[in-house]
């Protein structure tokens, strides 16, 4: 005997919310090449002029300049890959964090309870989002800047007022 009951532990939860955040990358993969293939041509250019004149070790600072440019990009986009993603039902509020690494943190809280802090600068906006509840305090849309972070609070709080609400029955 199977019923339709809200106690199913079973039973999906309805979604509320949820985002999944991401660093904003300027560069596509395909305008890292090209940059990269413009800078060399410069480098090499003005490399073999300055090599004309007797200014040979120019030459090799021009090669490091771009070997760094390019390890600074690397970088960058290893860092691309972090994310975080927050979900909300009426149950639960989960947070999943991924590093650029690939590891991965995650929290469980009770969305009646979780309450949205700000850490707003007068002249700069939000700079920090935490979640609080029973004590502890998770730090939220880091890579976000200050309007995202905003338009985002707005979101999340409105998802936590229908989360403590409740579910509505028809």
């Amino acid at each position: 005997m199977t019923t339709d009951s809200d106690l199913d532990p079973d039973r999906a939860q309805p979604k509320l919310f949820s985002a999944l955040l991401k660093p904003h990358r300027a560069l596509s993969h395909k305008a890292f090449l090209t940059l990269m293939a413009a800078l060399g041509t410069i480098s090499f250019a003005v490399g073999i002029g300055f090599w004309m004149i007797g200014a040979w070790p120019v030459f090799g600072f021009f090669g490091l300049d771009l070997l760094a440019i390019y390890i600074a990009f690397r970088v960058t986009f290893a860092r691309g890959r972090a994310s975080e993603e927050i979900l909300i039902t009426p149950n639960e509020l989960r947070i999943r964090r991924t590093s650029h690494r690939g590891d991965v943190a995650e929290w469980v809280l009770n969305p009646l309870w979780v309450r949205l802090e700000k850490i707003v600068h007068a002249e700069f906006g939000i700079e920090r989002l935490y979640l609080v509840s029973s004590g502890r305090r998770v730090s939220i849309a880091n890579f976000l800047g200050a309007d995202e972070k905003a338009s985002f609070a707005n979101a999340l709080s409105a998802a936590l007022d229908v989360a403590r609400r409740g579910p509505v029955y028809n």
